[in-house]
């Protein structure tokens, strides 16, 4: 299967753009799923933990992982230091249940963009396998996550992405037809409308320090569709850590993308499907005169007074599109 790339391949500095992949899922024991990866990528296993496989193969390290971080800690500590007959009989217990409610989660290597291919065949594998993904139960809110490594990583840069994710993200969650459980979770949260018409704002170009304080205060959460602290504490993480206090956010010069459904079980899915989503955004943050004019457009869909519901934006910003 063939992954369009987009216009700008390359970082400032001249190197292939990379992208990290996250998918959710669940229907496999995890020592199975780490040595799916194994055997279709000719790595080999590390065991971490109990709940945390490490996976080396010619393409980079990947991660295969019970998404629970207090088990996952808890179990690091008993490694080095055995637990009792109770305690022990008390975090099985926890990891049988945590195995029922929580996904597991495969993480990538940041991948070249040529290579992202060679994702679509190990995804086939996994759901030829068992992989069970967000519309096998009502219950399974599990999402696929992109980390787009950007051109660069200037303020201007940055804020033509956001700005351009901004307009498109109506159109995006129509187009992935978020599942009820995701919907209703804290994971991904769109942004506050007040908020985008203030990015989106044809005058609104502030220096990263500036964008930075602007958006922490109003977002000082990882919980948004397109999460931008990675690359806010790249540039200032003390900042960063200063207004969210999470151990969680890790530093990288890439953009968050959570929005996409994990649809592994569907053989009529791919990575293909979210990634031609994201190319929109690739597209229209690299169009100047186009980025200006969707935003003036969006700008007076917020400012009008008529519901959503009955003109919806995502249809209104259908032309735009390439």
């Amino acid at each position: 299967m063939t992954y369009r790339l987009p216009e700008h391949r390359h970082t400032a500095s001249g190197q292939e753009r990379r992208l990290g992949v996250e998918l959710e899922l669940n229907g496999l024991p995890l020592p199975r799923l780490a040595a799916l990866v194994a055997e279709q990528l000719n790595g080999q296993l590390r065991q971490q933990s109990e709940y945390e496989i490490e996976i080396d193969t010619p393409l980079g390290t990947f991660r295969a992982e019970l998404d629970f971080d207090y088990l996952k800690r808890l179990a690091r500590v008993q490694l080095k230091q055995p637990p009792g007959e109770l305690e022990q009989a008390a975090t099985e217990l926890l990891g049988t249940l945590a195995f029922q409610l929580v996904p597991l989660e495969l993480v990538s290597p940041p991948l070249p963009l040529s290579r992202l291919e060679q994702l679509t065949p190990l995804f086939e594998r996994l759901r030829t396998n068992g992989a069970k993904g967000t519309r096998h139960a009502l219950h399974y809110a599990f999402g696929l996550h992109l980390n787009p490594e950007l051109p660069d990583t200037d303020a201007n840069t940055l804020l033509r992405y956001f700005k351009a994710y901004l307009c498109l993200h109506d159109w995006l969650a129509q187009r992935e037809d978020i599942v009820a459980a995701r919907k209703l979770s804290p994971y991904i949260r769109g942004f506050a409308n007040d908020y985008s018409r203030k990015v989106i704002d044809l005058d609104y170009w502030p220096d990263l320090p500036q964008f930075s304080e602007d958006y922490l205060a109003a977002n000082p959460s990882r919980n948004r569709s397109l999460d931008l602290l990675p690359i806010l504490a790249w540039h200032d993480e003390a900042l960063v850590q200063q207004a969210v206090q999470d151990d969680k956010v890790n530093k990288r010069p890439t953009l968050h993308y959570r929005l996409p459904n994990s649809d592994i079980d569907n053989p009529h899915w791919s990575l293909t499907h979210a990634w031609s989503g994201w190319l929109q955004v690739e597209m229209l943050a690299n169009d100047e005169r186009r980025l200006e004019q969707v935003c003036r457009h969006y700008a007076a869909h917020l400012d009008s007074l008529t519901p959503d519901f009955l003109d919806p934006w995502a249809n209104k910003v259908t032309p735009w599109l390439r």
